[in-house]
């Protein structure tokens, strides 16, 4: 079987192209290998997606499988024009980030609104991620109008967790559980979370790709409370019983600890806005009866620190800092025995 990854050279692209060739397909990653390089094995082929005609070094070839995972809209329409007629199966990597209601917690995809498709002119999000969902939306759209509904998988990914994850989202909380002492946990212990292990997704694509499975799933794990997830990333770093100190989101917000990713953030919490309630709480009982396996959190946060220990360099680091979570930890305690 011939697949072709549309980029191949970091996280999940690579982990999908290292997996297909592990199960020995021909694979071939076309990319500008300027964020990474590709995995050993993999025919590689140097292309430039911001020219129209970059895909033109694939000299016609036929490929039973495409997975692209694109943000950038004139990417994807420019493959689309080269490649849709010679492709048997179109796989894309959406985002969650396509709906435009996260309120409502356990919506499927079938009764979940989408945002609009991104403005004219807008052809990626831009450093800042501004029209991030809209530009997948778009691409969807573009997906189906060119190859159709039959020979397209469309997968909204959620949060993608596990090794060659250079985010601060899940490596922070393996190297600050691994680390031991008493932790900073946000908000509410029954907070719902939802991720998927990148080599699960990439596991899935897969399935996808050869079975030619058709539809529109998101592509992410059960929802679980945010003290199971803290408790299995903790077992899985060898740190089991994990002091955990539960902090009111009010205390947090008020003292400029923000949710999510980034300086001073504490990931994998929302912030408790009830705008992002459903945001890690989707009902995925469609994607699991389609194949989607999911591994503990606990194998993940051992393979995320195992990779962390080897390449410490490759890791953003983010998150809150050691100092400013003594100096909230010293208030909250403060205020609650005062």
């Amino acid at each position: 079987m011939r697949i072709l990854v549309l980029g191949g050279t970091r996280f999940l692209g690579r982990a999908v192209a290292r997996l297909a060739h592990d199960r020995g397909y021909d694979v071939t990653c076309a990319a500008r290998s300027v964020s990474g390089a590709p995995p050993a094995g993999p025919r590689f082929v140097p292309v430039d997606r911001d020219d129209p005609d970059g895909l033109a070094a694939l000299d016609g070839a036929w490929f039973d499988a495409v997975v692209d995972v694109t943000r950038r809209v004139d990417h994807a329409r420019y493959a689309l024009d080269t490649l849709a007629d010679r492709v048997g199966h179109w796989v894309f990597v959406s985002s969650i980030s396509v709906y435009a209601d996260h309120s409502v917690p356990g919506r499927s995809v079938a009764d979940s609104p989408l945002l609009p498709p991104a403005p004219d002119g807008v052809d990626g999000p831009g450093p800042d991620f501004r029209w991030y969902g809209e530009c997948k939306v778009s691409i969807e759209r573009a997906v189906l109008d060119r190859v159709g509904a039959d020979r397209s998988f469309i997968c909204r990914a959620g949060l993608i967790v596990g090794p060659e994850d250079t985010s601060d989202r899940f490596p922070y909380w393996v190297r600050r559980l691994a680390d031991g002492g008493e932790v900073l946990a946000p908000g509410r212990p029954d907070e719902p979370v939802q991720w998927v292990d990148v080599e699960d997704l990439a596991g899935w694509l897969l399935h996808a790709a050869t079975t030619r499975l058709a539809g529109t799933f998101d592509g992410t794990g059960p929802a679980r409370g945010l003290a199971e997830v803290l408790a299995g990333i903790a077992a899985g770093v060898d740190r089991p019983d994990p002091r955990l100190t539960w902090v009111d989101g009010d205390f947090l917000r008020a003292r400029d600890v923000r949710p999510w990713s980034g300086e001073r953030s504490l990931p994998l919490w929302v912030g408790g806005d009830p705008a992002d309630a459903g945001f890690l709480a989707r009902d995925v009982t469609d994607a699991l009866a389609a194949g989607l396996t999911v591994r503990p959190v606990a194998a993940s946060a051992q393979a995320t620190l195992d990779w962390m220990t080897n390449a410490p360099e490759a890791v953003r680091p983010g998150g809150l800092g050691r100092a400013v979570e003594a100096e909230v930890l010293r208030e909250w305690h403060a205020e609650r025995d005062g």
